[in-house]
């Protein structure tokens, strides 16, 4: 019997539920712990009200008695071993065939790159997908989740920078890279992009720069202002993009965000699509509603809404890397 072809679908594919991680550690997150969690909880909040199960993941009893004031009935709390909340990054890729089938794919983690090593993080994917019931594989090779994007054709977009760093996997060459995308989760053609958003802790994931809206459409942040610290990548990017055959919706971006002296990575591509819902990261910037409505346009099937996320991106991330859904099986 011919094995089934299982691939990764795109995130605007029905789901059955999204899993999303709960701030817990004031070292993370100081002084905006309890902002973070706030937001989080709005999050989980709208996704559930949207009509979708959420499973909103914390790390212990404490936290979820600080969850379960924030959040709605709705939301259903479960208690897991966990470091940090990207669960985009650490928990497990399900990947999908016809007639129902769908396994967990996971695969080494290394801290991204060594540089946030914390208990739980390697095992939490594992987990969560022994919950949902799932038949799970390791691969031999370092990926998070947030550095892949897909349009459900078999094309994924990524960038240089993140996977064809040193700090992960210095043995691969390119081509090897693109085998292995193809091996472990069905991808036959890559867009590379270049750099990432500058300082973003991840080596510049690419669910921070570009997103996949429709089968070879793929949306980008537009430069805002003179002071955009990133027009230069938004423009590589583009062009590309372009070159490889893509459509390009632009989406105008958060333009010069800092805390201090820190330029922040802040990215309204951070949104995370569920079933019935787009939720887009905002951060107080006055192109807040221009973005949101930019990408409202792209979803005309599902509401589009914008959520604080200053104190989220605190920690290093937004509603799209502290989540991860779990598909629907393909009739």
């Amino acid at each position: 019997m011919t094995e089934p072809v299982l691939t990764l679908p795109p995130e605007w594919y029905p789901q059955e539920w999204l899993w999303i991680g709960f701030p817990h550690d004031g070292d993370e997150w100081p002084g905006f712990l309890e902002a973070a969690q706030e937001q989080i909880a709005a999050f989980a909040d709208a996704v559930a009200e949207s009509g979708q199960d959420v499973r909103l993941v914390v790390r212990d009893s404490f936290n979820a008695a600080r969850a379960r004031s924030l959040v709605g009935p709705g939301v259903r709390i479960e208690e897991r071993d966990y470091g940090d909340i990207w669960l985009r990054d650490t928990g497990p890729l399900v990947v999908c065939s016809a007639g129902g089938v769908r396994k967990a794919r996971r695969f080494a983690f290394n801290g991204w790159g060594g540089r946030y090593v914390m208990a739980g993080d390697q095992a939490i994917g594992a987990e969560l997908a022994a919950s949902a019931g799932l038949e799970t594989s390791v691969s031999d090779w370092v990926l998070e989740g947030g550095a892949l994007d897909t349009d459900g054709t078999g094309l994924v977009v990524t960038t240089e920078q993140c996977l064809l760093n040193p700090n992960r996997n210095p043995q691969l060459s390119r081509g090897e890279i693109e085998a292995r995308l193809a091996r472990d989760l069905g991808f036959e053609r890559v867009l590379w992009l270049g750099e990432g958003l500058i300082n973003d802790h991840t080596d510049g994931h690419v669910d921070n720069l570009a997103r996949f809206v429709a089968p070879g459409v793929l949306a980008l942040p537009r430069a805002t202002g003179a002071e955009d610290p990133n027009a230069a990548i938004y423009a590589d990017a583009k062009a590309r993009a372009e070159a490889f055959g893509v459509t390009v919706r632009e989406v105008p971006s958060p333009g010069l965000v800092t805390t201090g002296q820190r330029i922040e990575p802040a990215s309204y591509m951070n949104f995370a699509v569920t079933s019935r819902l787009v939720v887009v990261p905002i951060y107080g910037s006055e192109h807040d509603a221009d973005g949101v409505a930019a990408i409202a346009a792209l979803f005309p099937d599902r509401a589009t809404i914008g959520l604080m996320a200053d104190a989220v991106l605190a920690g290093g991330g937004s509603f799209h890397c502290a989540s991860q859904q779990m598909p629907a099986a393909f009739d």
